[in-house]
């Protein structure tokens, strides 16, 4: 009876002194504080979150786990052409403040799906480096050379748009910088010629997949399938929510694509386990491998809902109709993923559109 009463030990504070300069947001333990400054989320398992307040006690249940954010503002400089490395972007951006109109923020949901144990300022600037180059290379966002005012102000509101839609952050400031100076040409130049393979003439050859890869197939297929479950459903609900034009060609269309969008997430939900070929029977290594890469791909092409989702909250009602015809490819890009890594069979595998 004497341990009955006795108190639970007290949860060990994680260092926080980085929160705000290298580091936006860290996983906290129940019964720490939140530190002040800084906001709190709690997610469940099922992408459901709601906030703390600093200095309020973290109190989670068996299903939740919790997070610590500084809301900036930070500043990190960005390559937005990986060809051209001493043509810079100066960034300053800040986590976005409550929205009282959306039920779960943007940021908080990032945190519930993407973040470790450690979000780094370093991790999360090379994000949004990759959504910026995605962006400009599929020419969704357009910054010529001698860009004029005009140019340069569609350019940061789709970037701006993007920043939101994709991660939750506001941009207090944007501004082109030369790079030049920390850039080591004579580097560059040394490693692409190590790194550049001997080209061949092409030779016929059967499907292979490599049999070991750089990282963990099991935990690569766990993140990209819980982005997906916990994604799909917002990007459905932000696709729903698109302003259309008096007219029924396009109401059909967007009706079509949320019916598709649908059976993928309900796919997802009923995804099954990656070592798993049937009940019992467990699937070869080099099958579970090409079910990660199609898991890989699939939350690629989640990346690309979101930025179409971005594009549609900047689109006139002329500029809706190539709109859902990119939703069209991002969807039926989903579908074939999702659809490949269910099989247990090797089927040879193809390039998304």
């Amino acid at each position: 009876m004497i341990g009955l009463f006795k108190r639970p030990a007290r949860a060990t504070p994680p260092d926080t002194s980085a929160l705000g300069a290298a580091t936006l947001a860290l996983r906290m333990d129940s019964g720490c504080t939140v530190p002040k400054g800084c906001i709190g989320v709690v997610a469940d398992t099922g992408g459901h979150t709601r906030r703390v307040a600093e200095a309020s006690r973290i109190v989670l249940a068996e299903i939740e786990t919790a997070f610590c954010f500084h809301p900036g503002p930070y500043g990190v400089d960005l390559l937005p052409f990986a060809a051209a490395p001493e043509l810079g972007l100066r960034l300053s951006f800040a986590v976005d403040g409550p929205d009282p109109r959306v039920a779960q923020q943007r940021f908080d949901l990032y945190l519930a799906s993407e973040a470790g144990d450690t979000l780094g300022l370093g991790d999360f600037a090379a994000a949004i480096e990759a959504a910026l180059q995605q962006e400009l290379g599929l020419g969704h966002l357009a910054l010529p050379p001698c860009t004029t005012l005009d140019e340069w102000n569609a350019f940061r509101a789709g970037f701006n748009q993007l920043l939101y839609t994709r991660f939750g952050i506001s941009v207090d400031d944007c501004i082109p910088v030369d790079l030049g100076e920390r850039v080591d040409y004579a580097a560059l130049l040394l490693a692409r010629a190590v790194s550049m393979p001997e080209v061949r003439a092409p030779q016929p050859q059967p499907l292979q997949v490599c049999a070991a890869m750089p990282f963990d197939a099991a935990a690569a297929d766990a993140r990209a399938l819980r982005r997906l479950f916990l994604e799909l459903p917002c990007v459905m609900h932000g696709l729903r929510m698109a302003v259309l034009p008096p007219g029924q060609a396009l109401f059909q269309q967007h009706m079509a694509l949320l019916q598709r969008l649908d059976n993928v997430s309900l796919s997802v939900n009923a995804m099954p386990a990656l070592a798993l070929a049937a009940p019992g029977e467990t699937l070869p290594a080099d099958r579970q491998l090409t079910r990660t890469h199609h898991s890989l791909r699939a939350s690629a092409a989640l990346d690309e809902a979101w930025a179409l989702l971005a594009r549609l909250g900047l689109a006139a009602d002329a500029d809706l109709a190539p709109l859902f015809d990119d939703a069209d490819r991002i969807i039926a890009n989903l579908e074939h993923e999702c659809a490949a890594r269910r099989v247990a069979v090797l089927v040879p595998e193809s390039e998304p559109a």
